[in-house]
């Protein structure tokens, strides 16, 4: 317990053995990682009452918390005692409130059975003055024998909230269908549009954003079913020729199906088409306000692969803005590692000005 004319906080920490360890520094907190361990958070006095932050590893991707000075958090929206947030959503309003810049967030891996499928992935926070919105999913997880490659890129626009959610449920949403593996698009659309319904329902919680989505599940590497609402994008190479598996949704394709919602698009000289004179795709989760003259329904792909299909890109607009699919593919043919692969895309997007938040996630099928 650190008692000073500075702003309190108590830091109680228990490791996997259920051991108490403290650890207190004003600025930063390090710890051991360890799935089960989680870190309790009581600062006070910074509002009229304390409160209590549970941050579970399992909820983060890293292992250092930045704990900024603590000041700060007077500034953050919280309700009182018994408020439940992820940890991820607290980190990401104190990195927000500090005025941190975010840092590129990257990985790898490959499947567990089928090994000679590799996966990496990418991301780098945009020019624009808010918190990083791009949010991923990339990894395998065995599931009744079988191995399911789940990918995704999730673009949130006027918060990371929906991205978040999307990245903690929508692929378990999906998996829990229980027609999935004999009826599989039609349990990804039921899925997309159950959870944008709880989206909608959480909006007090999650916000006005919204978010979209391109998400891709290969199964046993054999066959690939993705599914997108927005213009995060899909696409695979067979042979060295791009092929987009996913939709654009743009308002000026769906134009009649929004005004026939009662809304409009507009097409301001100098500005891309939008919703309602607001929103510059057709369809996403949450956008609780423009729901009405929105849709949330995906188009649904499915491919096999083949021995032509060498790999797969799932990425935001922030790619697509400045890269046809075609100089995608060209670029990375030859770039046999997947991370470095969808680095090489993202430093390229932004040597040609992309201003946006990136994200990148390439599967390499190494037959």
């Amino acid at each position: 317990m650190v008692r000073d004319s500075s702003p309190m906080a108590e830091v109680k920490y228990n490791d996997h053995h259920g051991e108490p360890k403290l650890k207190m520094r004003l600025k930063s907190l390090s710890m051991p990682c360890h799935s089960s361990s989680e870190v309790k958070i009581v600062v006070a006095p910074l509002l009229s009452h304390s409160f209590v932050l549970s941050l579970s590893h399992s909820q983060l991707d890293f292992c250092k918390i930045n704990i900024i000075p603590l000041l700060i958090l007077s500034g953050i929206s919280l309700s009182s005692t018994g408020s439940t947030m992820m940890g991820r959503e607290i980190l990401q309003r104190m990195k927000v409130k500090a005025g941190f810049v975010n840092t590129p967030d990257t990985g790898k891996g490959k499947g567990k059975i089928l090994k000679h499928i590799t996966h990496g992935y990418h991301l780098v926070k945009g020019k624009t003055n808010h918190a990083m919105e791009d949010y991923v999913v990339s990894d395998f997880k065995q599931v009744q024998g079988k191995e399911l490659g789940l990918f995704a890129i999730f673009d949130g626009h006027s918060g990371h909230d929906v991205a978040n959610y999307l990245q903690t449920h929508l692929f378990s949403k999906i998996l829990d269908q229980p027609d999935f593996w004999t009826e599989t698009e039609d349990a990804i659309r039921k899925a997309y549009r159950d959870t944008d319904n709880e989206i909608l329902e959480k909006a007090m919680v999650l916000g006005k954003g919204g978010s979209t989505a391109v998400t891709a599940i290969l199964l046993n590497g054999e066959k690939l079913v993705v599914a997108n609402v927005g213009d995060s994008r899909a696409v695979i190479s067979r042979n060295g020729v791009a092929k987009q598996l996913s939709v654009d949704h743009e308002p000026s394709k769906e134009k009649r199906l929004i005004e026939s919602r009662g809304g409009f698009v507009s097409n301001l000289p100098g500005d891309v088409p939008r919703v309602d004179g607001q929103l510059a795709v057709a369809r996403a989760f949450g956008d609780k306000t423009l729901k009405i003259h929105l849709s949330s329904e995906p188009d649904v792909k499915v491919e096999i692969i083949e021995n032509d299909v060498e790999f797969m890109i799932l990425a935001s607009d922030g790619i697509w803005k400045v890269i046809t699919n075609e100089e995608a593919v060209n670029l990375i043919r030859n770039i046999k590692d997947a991370h470095t692969a969808a680095k090489t895309l993202i430093d390229h997007a932004l040597s040609l000005k992309s201003k946006d938040d990136i994200s990148c996630i390439v599967v390499r099928f190494q037959h």
